[in-house]
């Protein structure tokens, strides 16, 4: 009997509105940038900036966060095959084996390349617009974005996407089987095997259908990797957050970020113990003991220690 807890899931992408589909990944990325410039306000008010200078963070950091999640996907996980598809990097669209045009939309987001495009991003904006430490703006903008992470992580849950590994014991709470996240049953093989004309629909007969069973019976209950971690991203949120509002820790330049640098990576870390592989350079038989997202985010942590027991001497007098 499977737990109460352990569900199939399969749910559509988005909402239908006349010709145009607003898919909920999308929409967690609204949510999450609306949410992030709501929060860097509040913050904003407090330090005595203005909203001209707010909104240039802003678009500062939307345009790194998308373009380094981009670029970090292309490099950290799946160069063997961008480089002989330069033009798929930035566009959302390909012509396939067959000569067919294709819509791919930007499938392949790296957290880890996000992170580095927004430090790099605030280096510029703190030497050319505000003109404060660049330790002074990551101390605060690192509270909207690990608000944003939870958001995000939402999304690709939607999205079926960052799967966890296979569960041992499909009983188990919180076991999820991922419909539509099977690598072996994309959106051409489910519509070839149902013979259904659209992607909903094959899915749904998938789900559904008693004469499909076998093909539901061959998907695997997962970890919802996602999920775990949104939730544990939550924590994080919630200690930062606090450390601004609650503490002196925003006049010891670093302290707050070198927190979020050891507890959001060693999150990340943890998580992908049971995280399906998303590629990259484990697979050189030097790096295969950690998957690549442990060995990316281990220099974070690193970097976080170090912020964290050098703060002291990094005293706002101000």
């Amino acid at each position: 009997m499977t737990h109460a807890l352990s569900i199939i899931w399969n749910p559509s992408e988005g909402f239908d509105i006349g010709p145009i589909k607003l898919r909920i990944y999308s929409l967690m990325f609204v949510v999450a940038f609306t949410l992030g410039w709501y929060i860097m306000k509040k913050i904003y008010d407090r330090e005595g900036e203005t909203d001209d200078k707010l909104d240039k963070l802003f678009i500062y950091t939307v345009v790194a966060t998308l373009l380094g999640a981009r670029l970090g996907h292309v490099f950290f996980y799946d160069w063997d095959y961008f480089k002989n598809h330069l033009s798929e990097i930035f566009l959302p669209f390909r012509w396939n084996d067959k000569g067919e045009f294709e819509f791919t939309g930007f499938a392949g987001l790296a957290s880890h390349g996000a992170a580095i495009a927004i430090i790099l991003a605030v280096v510029w904006y703190s030497k050319k617009i505000i003109h404060r430490p660049v330790l002074w703006v990551l101390d605060r903008i690192v509270i909207p974005v690990t608000s944003g992470g939870i958001f995000v992580r939402i999304g690709n849950f939607f999205n079926s996407e960052i799967i966890g590994n296979e569960v041992k014991d499909p009983n188990m709470a919180t076991a999820v089987k991922f419909v539509r996240g099977e690598d072996w049953l994309g959106k051409a093989e489910a519509m070839r095997a149902t013979g259904a004309q659209t992607p909903d629909l094959a899915y749904s007969m998938i789900e559904n259908d008693p004469k499909f069973a076998d093909l539901l019976a061959k998907i695997p209950y997962r970890y919802p990797a996602q999920m775990y971690e949104a939730v544990l991203y939550v924590f994080v949120f919630a200690i930062i957050f606090y450390m601004y509002w609650k503490t002196p820790a925003r006049k010891y330049h670093g302290l707050i970020f070198g927190v979020f640098l050891v507890l959001l990576w060693t999150v990340r870390f943890v998580v992908e113990f049971v995280k399906s592989s998303q590629g990259g350079f484990e697979k050189l038989s030097v790096f295969n003991a950690l998957s690549t997202g442990q060995w990316l985010s281990i220099p974070f942590i690193i970097a976080g220690f170090y912020l964290i027991f050098t703060a002291k001497k990094r005293v706002e007098t101000l």
